[in-house]
């Protein structure tokens, strides 16, 4: 009896012992490892074998290896907020007044993005022309070109003439959106961005003082540029602006489809202690843009700081009202019938060639952009975020201004 109890206890423990191996193998990769992400590559290939070795801007290891940077995550733009993508019902919810149709609903998938939590303001905007006048490199052609047209703000039966002269640089209006700024001049800033910030983050990155040497752009492997800073897609805007996330109740299920950025079917808040507020910058009805006297309910009469009222639920401001925003899309009413479901983007005349609108090609063309949100000067209809109009690319309103995003490069570990 004592040999097969002591047979029973060799045959238990050793069993033990191999369960508990393989279960320590299970977290690690064929390396003998931990599992590698791009985070923790670790020090040896799991192809190869061979040992990595990590760059640094005054070494060079190419020499002795495969070179593999350290890397800890993509990080969001200056004022930008992380969009986490998924699946969402896009389209109009709004009434559809004008008959118009073109933005039926529809399944689409939108990937992760990073976008700016408000437009972009005058400050930034003074900014940039300040680099351009300041350039050795940029002709005086070039800075004229990426003025805003201020005239914008001209009525033959109006008094706004303070606003032409004074909206843009005049300090009271530093946080304002830019405004009298085309599809074109929005994409020229965002060129520029791109290239100061990874500027400076290349700087950072060499740890030196001095500029780098001309033409020196730190390699991609390396992780320090981010991605081009440029206009959302229509369906990105479309998706942030609407902030579902805030719905979402159990697996996969949201409460409610929501109207405009903010839950209720009205323009009011329904929040205790701002009960019958608006929540937005827009015109109220004919001749009414800001309310009476004394309780000035939407804040502004023309446009308002680009903080005011509450962020949805992705952290965003004025994503309806205050201004529209421009989007990178060409505008075709059937859209929704033509892109993909994953990502979706007109940025050609695939499938609906601008020939097909002989009678209006002054209108609807290769040059026609997409602007969405409302603003100051619209009434509540055009809050909504499915809601959609177009303006040629070279064309500029008191009433349009933008925001930038970044894309997603990778898993968001």
């Amino acid at each position: 009896m004592n040999k097969l109890f002591t047979l029973k206890l060799f045959l238990f423990f050793g069993g033990l012992v191999l369960f508990l191996g393989s279960c320590s193998l299970l977290p690690f990769g064929n390396s003998g490892g931990p599992k590698r992400s791009a985070k923790n590559p670790g020090s040896l290939s799991t192809a190869t074998g061979r040992e990595y070795f990590s760059n640094y801007p005054d070494e060079d290891d190419e020499e002795n290896g495969f070179v593999v940077p350290d890397y800890s995550g993509q990080v969001p733009g200056p004022n930008q907020v992380l969009i986490e993508g998924g699946r969402a019902v896009l389209g109009t919810y709004e009434e559809d007044v004008f008959y118009s149709h073109d933005n039926i609903e529809r399944t689409v998938t939108v990937t992760s993005f990073f976008l700016d939590e408000t437009e972009i303001a005058n400050i930034h905007w003074l900014e940039y022309l300040n680099d351009l006048r300041r350039s050795d490199t940029v002709s005086e052609e070039v800075y004229n070109n990426a003025l805003p047209d201020t005239s914008v703000w001209f009525k033959e039966l109006a008094f706004n003439t303070p606003y032409v002269d004074n909206y843009l640089r005049y300090p009271g209006f530093r946080y304002y959106p830019v405004v009298g700024v085309s599809w074109e001049q929005a994409n020229d800033y965002c060129n520029w961005r791109t290239a100061v910030v990874n500027y400076d983050r290349t700087i950072s990155y060499l740890g030196k003082d001095e500029e780098p040497e001309e033409g020196y752009i730190p390699p991609i492997e390396s992780g320090v540029l981010l991605p081009s800073f440029r206009l959302p897609t229509e369906a990105e805007w479309e998706y942030a602006a609407y902030g579902q996330i805030g719905n979402q109740w159990l697996d996969e299920m949201q409460t409610h489809r929501r109207l405009y950025p903010w839950n209720g079917k009205t323009i009011r808040s329904s929040t205790r202690g701002s009960v019958g507020k608006f929540r937005a910058n827009f015109k109220r009805g004919r001749g009414d843009y800001a309310g009476i006297a004394g309780a000035l309910n939407d804040r502004g009469f023309i446009t308002v700081n680009v903080y005011e009222y509450e962020p949805n639920d992705f952290g965003l401001y004025n994503m309806s009202g205050n201004v529209n925003e421009w989007v990178y899309d060409i505008y075709r009413p059937l859209t929704y019938t033509d892109v993909e479901d994953l990502n979706p983007l007109r940025q050609t005349e695939a499938l609906d060639p601008e020939g097909l609108y002989n009678q209006r090609q002054d209108l609807i063309n290769n040059t026609s952009r997409v602007y969405k949100g409302g603003s100051w000067a619209d009434q509540a209809r055009w809050l909504s975020p499915g809601m959609r109009r177009f303006m040629a690319q070279d064309s500029s309103s008191a009433t349009v201004g933008f925001r930038c995003a970044t894309h997603v490069l990778g898993p968001l570990e």
